[in-house]
């Protein structure tokens, strides 16, 4: 394979001290052996993988799911478990002008439909994923992002006809929230959950409908065309008529060639504490069950989990070597002490990161990949694979069996332009994190 980061941010360092380990106990699927015939070939066990892979198999058609680790392992067993609204960074208005008002609001209301599956497949497969939060709450980092909450209000009922709820600064007390802030506006859509759970169980609800799960087995060939692809890796072979791509920011350049320089691996980091004490909780005055993130471009995210752990993570890193995975904790922590002082002494055992997925149009991207029928790809969540990934696994799926039984906007059919750069593509975030950082004071 041929990725363009530090081969440490590829190997278990980034996730030796990750808490999600510590709550799941998953059997390991053996490696590809030998040679194998399927309908539908799957490259990477996330949730975009996962979910394809479980479709399909609920339709009938035999499955070879291929994964370079084990389910999981990726983003989708190591992020926050926000299941919610999003999947495109780029902001409403540039959607707008880009796809044109009915297909931005087609697209929106895509994302609800995400959510809504994910709520589906766990009700429906009795996934028990410690899920918790009325929705999403937002909190202004800054007074002129909360002036901004009452338009933003009024087009979330525009689409989705809810009401989100506005409160100001004097309110986060009475709320549980305390905190730097300057008001919050709570979405009713979206829930949290255990991340690592909901990708295990997923994996195993796959495997009960008929799809063949395959661990430590990175592909490392892909040719053929549609109805006779062949995937190679080290010990076995797969013929398949259909190939879907799921590998997100863990994608190799030439797995396929179309793949590369169209996608961006940025980190995403993620520290836990130990659990909080009721004492601990409100002498911080953050008592609430809510998962919330900040205004900032480079944003925090955080939530009290059900254990009372406080979960707390955030966007940056500029390098993926293990020295700067290893400093970025120290930024985190300073972060963390700043806007919960409370806390400053309580332990943080627990810290991991991995990789989002930009795409340079920042949207998403799920369809057949242009000039090369029955190969389809789904990428680029920019931090909200829960449930944009999910989605477009079941999406692909659908395409597969020829159904459109859901909605499939034109936002996530056009093809992502390439990054100029290659596979220095990621210099190019220098810059731009510097941009976001200034305008985040």
């Amino acid at each position: 394979m041929n990725r363009i980061c530090d081969a440490f941010a590829y190997g278990d360092g980034p996730v030796e001290h990750c808490f999600w380990n510590e709550t799941v106990s998953a059997r390991p699927r053996p490696p590809l052996t030998g040679e194998i015939t399927a309908d539908v070939a799957v490259i990477g066990a996330g949730y975009t993988g996962l979910s394809a892979a479980l479709h399909l198999a609920e339709a009938g058609r035999s499955v070879a799911l291929v994964e370079a680790r084990q389910p999981g392992w990726g983003a989708s067993g190591r992020n926050g478990g926000f299941c919610c609204l999003g999947g495109a960074k780029a902001g409403s208005g540039a959607l707008r002008r880009r796809f044109g008002g009915r297909a931005y609001r087609d697209y929106r209301l895509c994302e609800r439909d995400a959510v809504d599956l994910v709520a589906e497949m766990i009700a429906r497969r009795g996934i028990a994923a410690e899920t918790h939060s009325e929705g999403e709450t937002l909190l202004a980092h800054r007074r002129r992002d909360f002036r901004g909450f009452e338009a933003e209000a009024r087009e979330l009922h525009d689409l989705y006809g809810v009401s989100p709820e506005i409160f100001g600064p004097d309110a986060l007390a009475r709320r549980g929230m305390s905190g730097p802030f300057q008001g919050g506006m709570t979405t009713p859509i979206g829930f949290a959950l255990n991340p690592a759970k909901y990708a295990a169980q997923l994996a195993a609800a796959a495997e009960d409908a008929g799809a063949a799960i395959y661990g430590d087995s990175p592909v490392t060939g892909l040719t053929g065309s549609d109805g006779a692809f062949v995937l190679q890796t080290a010990s076995g072979r797969v013929s398949a008529g259909k190939v879907v791509i799921a590998t997100n920011g863990y994608s190799s350049e030439d797995l396929p060639g179309w793949l590369g320089a169209r996608f961006i691996p940025a980190q995403s980091s993620i520290m836990v504490t130990r659990p909080l004490t009721e004492p601990e909780l409100q002498a911080q005055g953050w008592t609430s069950d809510q998962m919330c993130y900040d205004t900032r471009n480079l944003l925090h995210y955080f939530r009290l989990m059900p254990d009372r752990r406080f979960l707390f993570g955030m966007r940056g890193g500029l390098s993926t070597t293990r020295a700067v995975h290893h400093a970025i904790r120290d930024g985190m922590r300073r972060d963390f002490n700043r806007m919960f002082p409370a806390w400053a002494e309580v332990e943080t055992p627990w810290y991991w990161s991995g990789f989002v997925c930009y795409a340079r149009g920042m949207v998403p991207f799920a369809a057949e990949v242009p000039g090369a029928p029955g190969l389809f790809a789904g990428f680029a969540y920019h931090g909200n694979g829960v449930a944009m990934g999910s989605y477009c696994g079941a999406l692909l799926a659908q395409r597969i069996l020829g159904r459109d039984a859901l909605r499939h906007p034109e936002v996530l059919r056009r093809p992502p332009g390439r990054f100029p750069g290659g596979r220095f593509r990621r210099l190019a975030m220098w810059p731009a994190y510097l941009g976001y950082a200034l305008s985040d004071l």
